[in-house]
């Protein structure tokens, strides 16, 4: 067994920019849910193409999720994405 593997001290991996990163947001189903969230990720991005958003309502229709791929451009851009993301009242759960 080497040390690396067993250490609980590890760091998470770095993320090398730009790069495509998906970001999953959670969140009560509303009429206005997906609307919201791609504004507060276009606030920082521009404007996200079509085909780079994914929406996935839950089984009973009572959540969705919504993942959106950016090309992201440094750890500031994400930090504010995640900050405005968690503002937003129905959303439950950003990843």
């Amino acid at each position: 067994m080497s040390a690396d593997s067993t250490s609980g001290d590890q760091e998470p991996p770095k993320i090398k920019f730009p790069c495509l990163y998906p970001i999953k947001i959670i969140g009560k189903a509303a009429d206005d849910f997906q609307v919201s969230v791609i504004a507060a990720v276009e606030r920082y991005t521009g404007t996200i193409m079509s085909d780079l958003i994914k929406v996935q309502p839950s089984r009973q229709k009572n959540y969705v999720s919504v993942t959106i791929t950016i090309a992201a451009t440094g750890e500031d851009q994400l930090k504010n994405i995640f900050l405005d993301l968690k503002k937003i009242e129905s959303v439950k759960m950003v990843l």
